[in-house]
């Protein structure tokens, strides 16, 4: 189950937001002019600089900021 109620539709289903695989979920909507990603589960994949779970949880950049 996706975050929000929403059901996943993937087969696999997406692993939630709190699973330790969480951002192998699908991404949903890319916004990549702006750099994010929205995945299934409810996370937003920023490009350069981490991430943010549906529940307000942040995690690290990804890769060094320049």
């Amino acid at each position: 189950m996706c975050e929000a109620g929403l059901v996943c539709i993937h087969q696999p289903e997406c692993p939630s937001a709190a699973a330790p695989d969480s951002q192998t979920a699908r991404v949903v909507l890319q916004c990549p002019e702006i750099g994010y990603s929205r995945l299934c589960n409810g996370i937003v994949l920023f490009d350069d600089t981490g991430y943010l779970k549906p529940d307000g949880e942040c995690g690290p950049p990804r890769r060094p900021l320049p």
